[in-house]
């Protein structure tokens, strides 16, 4: 972890480039600055001014009263690498760089621009973040490095002053989206600790604040607007740390389409990284991902309150004064994968004795508006709490006035204090700045969209099965010396064939179908008859990846004639279609039993390595693109999760009367199959098992078809 103190709370700081206009960003930087209680030292660098909005200016760096530890560049580019220079030989650790015109301009002048930046960095062990970024804000000390209107002029302080605890930090590679969220989530009383733009990344990335802010103590829970990832290292340790501290990270990914990939790439000149890669990654490390700014808000609200009280199970309580509502949110949950089970005999009684005769205690619990009237909703959430059948409960609530809040506030105080439950506020009428504060003091996140609402309590379960099983089975790989030296003997070639495949895939455990090589028809012709089976036939050439496009395989073969037509139809395809080719020959493979078609392999992603990837085959992966990846190696525990995460899942349990498949099976495979993909993923490129057949449950599977393609020279 690299100690950005310096940079993000700096106890003086030199504004370079400062300037009296307001309209201008020079201007209002240092005017934001300003407007707030930031107990540092503020020194404007102007070569033109000696005076900047009230303060004594200075014409450089070296002219400076104190070395200061932090310098803010608003300067034209042209003349960053020449300022960032003297800096450093002024002995500042820190620069945040506001200034754009770098390496995400067109053109290669910009580029060039940024390496130079980052040498000078380097060379003086600088801290920089930037540049083309917006700035950032450290709310405990109250300083805004920033010209965002988002914390200009505002009438609330930047930090609630109920909240002490829950903080949540905001890390963007985009400025405007960073600052967004703050402005969308304060108005929540969501207690913020830093929000930080980070802009082109020319040194410091989004992984390397989380990673600092993780050990710095202030920060409970992280909002990540991210472009790309460029360290995977980086982000792997920080992205390992939050999940054992229990610390979550909500992120959004931009680049999921064609489209967004290009706005990333004209943008702080990223280039997106494949969306699956990172979806996996993601799911890896348990980091949470939102849809819109207003998903990501309400769900960093409910982390902020609920993190050390995430619930057991997605069974939910819900609690009403309005039948309707209740019904409602009811099947928004459903929506959302959430359970609303019928509460127990026991605690409906206890509920009834406070419900008028057309109120309902089973779930929903429409206590009508005179029950809430009577104990309040922080009551009836108690109530409903009780209930041994539900780990959470939503209370359908109107925030309009305040008044009923106001009536039963210290009773919502208590409730929140004593629950092992979340209980969370959902408000179907726009709420009153006093009832947000009300609830926010007491103890509970209020949501005005009823699906953001039942999202971030499915998220909050989802997280805390997901800590529990990812650092309960985590174990340290250990390669296995001896099988690495043999099988890298046998990943001699660009491409391999499934025939040469056979023995490094023994290696670990797996077995092919029975087959075997031959040149000539009279050896399959013998072959078959020996196995008294129909057979397949598959041309083994690394020149022809794709045997079926060019007419390289044939299914089925049983009698004499028809493999000796089958044999000479494929020499032929092979001569008209690929007459180049280099044959190594036909290789003679037993029918495997029916079963469902499953594509497992593993791909090289060229930031964060081997993956291995399983789908439904056949039109399911092609078409519907029903495939998930993982990193690698894998425990069991682990690979059940990836094949629960397939749209198509039910398949493999059987449907309409098909016998159920076999799971554990395709467990070991996936498992064997992650293994070779972590003691040889430096080397490999694809490596891809298509089809295997999973049969019937205690049947096992099958690998029909096996392809490698790998960075080694003949």
């Amino acid at each position: 972890m690299t100690d950005l103190s310096a940079l993000l709370a700096p106890r003086s700081i030199a504004v370079i480039g400062a300037a009296n206009d307001l309209s201008i960003i020079r201007g209002r930087t240092l005017k934001v600055m300003r407007g707030h209680a930031y107990a540092g030292r503020i020194y404007p660098v102007s070569r033109s001014q000696a005076e900047v909005q009230g303060l004594k200016a200075y014409s450089s760096v070296d002219a400076l009263p104190e070395r200061v530890d932090m310098a803010l560049l608003i300067i034209p580019a042209e003349f960053v690498l020449e300022e960032l220079e003297r800096c450093g030989r002024a002995g500042i650790k820190a620069a945040l760089i506001i200034t754009s015109g770098f390496a995400e301009q067109r053109g290669s002048e910009g580029a060039e621009l940024q390496r130079r930046l980052r040498e000078i960095a380097a060379r003086f062990d600088m801290l920089v973040c930037g540049p083309n970024t917006e700035g950032f804000t450290n709310t405990a000390a109250a300083l805004c490095a920033t010209f965002s209107p988002t914390v200009d002029g505002l009438a609330v302080p930047l930090l609630p002053p109920a909240r002490t605890d829950g903080r949540v930090a905001v890390i963007g590679q985009s400025g405007g989206m960073g600052f967004a969220f703050f402005d969308r989530g304060r108005p929540k009383d969501i207690p913020f600790s830093y929000i930080i733009t980070t802009g082109n990344e020319a040194c410091l990335e989004v992984f390397d604040f989380v990673d600092y802010l993780l050990d710095e103590g202030s920060t409970d829970v992280f909002l990540l607007f991210l472009e790309n990832i460029k360290n995977a290292e980086t982000f792997k340790r920080a992205a390992d740390k939050a999940l054992r501290l229990g610390k979550p990270i909500i992120v959004t990914k931009i680049g999921h389409s064609e489209v967004g990939q290009r706005a990333a790439a004209s943008h702080t000149a990223a280039l997106a990284g494949s969306y699956d890669a990172y979806r996996a990654m993601f799911r890896h490390y348990g980091i949470v991902e939102g849809a819109d700014i207003e998903a990501m808000v309400d769900l960093a609200a409910a982390f902020s309150f609920y993190r050390q009280r995430l619930p057991a199970s997605k069974r939910v309580g819900i609690g009403t004064a309005s039948g309707g509502g209740g019904g409602w949110m009811a099947d928004a949950c459903i929506e959302a994968g959430l359970e609303v089970p019928t509460l127990d005999d026991a605690t409906r009684k206890v509920i009834d004795a406070h419900l008028p005769a057309y109120g309902t205690s089973q779930n929903p619990v429409d206590g009508t508006a005179q029950a809430i009237r009577q104990i309040g909703y922080s009551e009836l959430a108690r109530l409903i709490a009780l209930s041994e059948r539900v780990d959470s409960v939503v209370m359908v609530t109107s925030t309009r006035s305040a008044e009923p809040f106001e009536r039963e506030h210290e009773n919502l105080r208590r409730v929140s204090q004593t629950s092992t439950k979340p209980i969370f506020m959902w408000s179907y009428t726009n709420p009153c700045a006093a009832a947000v504060r009300i609830l926010s003091e007491t103890g509970y996140p209020l949501f005005t969209n009823m699906n953001s609402c039942v999202r971030a309590i499915a998220a909050l379960a989802e997280y805390r099965n997901c800590r529990e099983r990812l650092i309960s089975h985590r174990q340290t790989f250990q390669p296995d010396t001896a099988r690495v030296h043999r099988v890298r003997r046998a990943l001699h070639a660009p491409v391999l064939c499934e025939y040469q495949l056979a023995s490094v895939l023994s290696e670990y455990g797996i077995a092919p179908i029975e087959s075997q090589l031959t040149k000539n028809v009279d050896e399959a012709v013998a072959i078959a008859q020996a196995w008294r089976a129909p057979v397949a036939f598959k041309v083994q050439s690394p020149d022809i990846l794709h045997k079926t496009d060019v007419g390289a395989v044939a299914l089925n073969l049983a009698d004499s004639d028809t493999i000796h037509r089958a044999y000479a139809e494929l020499i032929d395809n092979v001569k008209q279609y690929a007459p180049s080719a280099n044959v190594h020959g036909v290789l003679v493979q037993r029918m495997a039993p029916s079963g469902i078609e499953i594509i497992v392999g593993i791909r090289r992603d060229e930031l964060f390595g081997p993956l291995l990837m399983v789908g439904l085959g056949g039109v399911y992966v092609e078409t519907l693109r029903d495939f998930v990846l993982s990193p690698v190696p894998l425990a069991a525990v682990d690979a059940g999760q990836l094949i629960d995460g397939l749209r198509g899942r039910s398949l493999l349990d059987g449907l309409r009367g098909a016998p159920a498949s076999d799971i554990p099976a395709l467990i070991d495979l996936l498992v064997s199959l992650s293994e070779l993909a972590a003691e040889h993923g430096d080397v490999i490129d694809e490596f891809e098992l298509n089809p295997v057949i999973v049969h019937e449950a205690g049947q096992g599977v099958s690998v029909v078809d096996a392809l490698a393609m790998l960075r080694v020279s003949e």
